[in-house]
């Protein structure tokens, strides 16, 4: 259950980065604006649910666990990627993207 708990917040977090991506590709006029922008604030508004909910989650979950779960982020900022920001998959992402499958599931049993 808290292994979920912990996913989740892995998803939010890389949520959040996909969107600060798409920010970023557009122009604004000024620095100001560019930093405080409402797809700005809500991707550093996903940051935080994603640090509040992994905190939860550490509760539970011994910290071994983190760094292998959150390398799962590289997968879902891949499928967010592909999705959202109409990115390309190559043969070496998917190929990576496998390995820490695998490399999650042999930590996990």
């Amino acid at each position: 259950m808290y292994l979920l708990i912990f996913i989740a917040s892995v998803l939010i977090s890389s949520l959040s980065q996909v969107v600060l991506k798409k920010s970023a590709s557009k122009k604004y006029p000024s620095i100001i604006a560019e930093y405080l922008n409402p797809q700005v604030i809500f991707a550093y508004a996903l940051f935080f649910i994603a640090t509040l909910v992994t905190v939860y989650a550490f509760r539970y979950i011994p910290l071994s666990f983190g760094p292998v779960l959150e390398s799962l982020s590289y997968i879902f900022v891949g499928i967010l990627s592909v999705y959202v920001l109409k990115e390309k998959v190559t043969k070496k992402g998917l190929v990576g993207m496998a390995l820490i499958i695998i490399g999650v599931i042999v930590f996990a049993l």
